[in-house]
This record gives C-alpha cells, structure tokens and sequence, in this order.
C-alpha cells in the first residue's frame, strides 16, 4: 500500500527519465507537509477497507510523487504506522542521507532502497539532474554511513538510459560502489513510461546482459525491474512462461537454460519457439550466451524513485 508523503513535484532530483517532468519545487530543507496523524488516518481507513475485502498488505510504502525524506514528520509517521502490524518501506534517491536525521528516521522502516544511478560527478548530474548544492561524495558518505547501520532489508535501484550511465566505465564504477553498500538486492531498471525528456529511451538487451555480469559479479542479488512482473523462479508446469518469468528478473546461461528444459521434460524446441516469436533474445557475455527476455518497446520512463514488482524480502514493496 502506497503512501503519498509529499506533494507532487517536491524533490532534490530533476531526473530525466522521471515521468513527472520537472519538478515543481526542487529543494533541499525539509518540512513538513501533512500532520503525521491525518496519515495515520489515512492509512488506517484504507487498511481497514483492504483487510475487510479479504486482501493482504506487505507492506506500507512511503513512495510519493517526489523524495519522501524531505518530510521531516518521516521517522514520526513510521512510527505512528507501527502498531497496525504491517512492515514498513521507503523508497528514497538517497539525496539526503548526509543528514544525520534522515538516518534515523528512514532506521526505522524495515525495507529501504536508495537510487544509485551513477558513481562519478558528471554522469550523476547529467542524469539526474540535482539540487545545486548537493555533490556526490557528500550523497555516497551518507549513503555508507546509513548502509553499515541498517538493520532492515536494503536495496539499490540503478536506472539504465541508453548512451548515459550503460557504458562498461560507468557500469564498473557504479557496481564498485555497490559492492561497498553490500545491499540485500540490486535492482537494474530501464524506462518504461513515458519521461519527462522525449529523448531518454533504454539500452538493448546486449547492454542490460552487460550491465547485469558487471554488477552480479560485484555484489550478490542482482536483479532487473524490466517492467514485468513474474513468478520467477516457482514451476508452474508452462516451460515457457516459467522461462520468461525466471529471464525477466536476470539473464540465464546457456546450461542452465538446458538443464532447466531437461528438468521440465522439454527439447531446446521452446527456446527455438520463444526466440522466434521475439519473446527471447540471445546476448553474449565474456563466452557465454545468455538468454534474455526480449523488453517492451511500449513505453519509456520511470517514476522517480519507485519501482513495481511483487512486494518481498527480495522484491520492492508494491506501491499500488
């Protein structure tokens, strides 16, 4: 269940691929915005409504329409929200993590995931375009001091636009700093609707391949938010849709696509198939082969800071 924090277009990020073009007001001090209770409130009223229809909630995700630390009543709502028994999550860009309060106050949400688009100044700014005051080493101090506290489930969300951040250097310095965050899981995404910059579109899948044995081999639980939302890894008896579900999350070998097959009583005649069909791609990687599963050409763009996938320990808190 998502919960809208802050009024939209309030951010410290003017990303290029946001959907909600340029922010309103790009800032850096917080305030606040709405009283913590008349969140409470809110939220109350429609957990009751959802509990009575008989649905589930996972968790509760402050994941507004601009960067919900800048509410400064944060750590107050968490803590307000506690007692209904649902866990909490936030989707941040990690902008104001150098602020020793938004530390603590995004310490008490039990899922965190923080935007790491790039790791050198000039592609930082290109894409995502910050508050004037804000520099990058200041933004990755906070971002390790708060990931060498955090007792919750942290995660990483890196945005890949073609001709921008998916080169073999940018890729090699975003996953070294990774590896010293040590997240629960990365997330690679591409654009899926459409941005707030007509010209931002996503990497082919050669380049994501990339992108994924780059990051994969620096930290452990990478994964892709390519805009579909699957049973990735349980069998369900569809060879194909299992095969699809499992190379929407991250690429699969070659062996491992035969022996999954071999498993599932099914000939190298589904990849054939699905290749055909222009479901699947093959990408190659160092010597390997790599199937991937072929991406919509649909839409383009992301908002800002949220992503969409079955809510769990390994996947973002849904928003809906």
């Amino acid at each position: 269940m998502g919960i809208n924090n802050i009024p939209p277009k309030n951010c410290t990020y003017s990303c290029v691929y946001c959907q909600l073009a340029t922010p309103s007001a790009i800032q850096l001090h917080r305030r606040a915005f709405y009283a913590p209770e008349k969140i409470l409130d809110a939220v109350s009223e429609k957990v009751h409504q959802a509990r009575e229809q008989g649905e589930s909630i996972d968790y509760l995700t402050f994941v507004p329409d601009g960067e919900p630390t800048l509410d400064s009543n944060l750590g107050r709502e968490i803590d307000l929200l506690r007692p209904l028994g649902i866990k909490t999550a936030v989707i941040t860009n990690g902008s104001l993590l150098w602020d020793e309060n938004v530390r603590d106050a995004l310490a008490k949400a039990d899922w965190v995931s923080m935007k790491v688009d790039a790791a050198s100044e000039e592609i930082w700014r290109r894409i995502n375009r910050p508050h004037g005051r804000l520099n990058l080493s200041e933004v990755q101090d906070g971002m390790l001091a708060f990931a060498h506290r955090y007792e919750g489930i942290l995660a990483t969300e890196t945005m890949l636009i073609a001709e921008l951040n998916d080169s073999e250097d940018a890729l090699e310095e975003v996953a070294d700093f990774l590896a010293c965050l040590e997240p629960d899981r990365s997330y690679l995404s591409i654009p899926t609707r459409p941005p707030g910059e007509d010209w931002v579109r996503a990497p082919d899948e050669e380049t994501i391949n990339r992108a994924y044995q780059i990051v994969g081999g620096r930290v452990d639980g990478a994964e892709y938010l390519i805009g579909y939302e699957g049973n990735a890894f349980a069998s369900t008896g569809d060879a194909e849709e299992d095969l699809l579900s499992i190379t929407a999350v991250h690429p699969m070998r070659e062996d491992a696509v035969r022996a999954f097959l071999e498993r599932a009583g099914e000939s190298w005649d589904v990849v054939r198939r699905l290749v055909q069909d222009d479901q699947l791609i093959a990408a190659s990687f160092g010597d390997h082969t790599f199937y991937v599963r072929k991406l919509s050409r649909h839409g383009q763009g992301n908002r800002c800071g949220s992503a969409r996938t079955a809510p769990g320990m390994g996947a973002p808190p849904s928003s809906g």
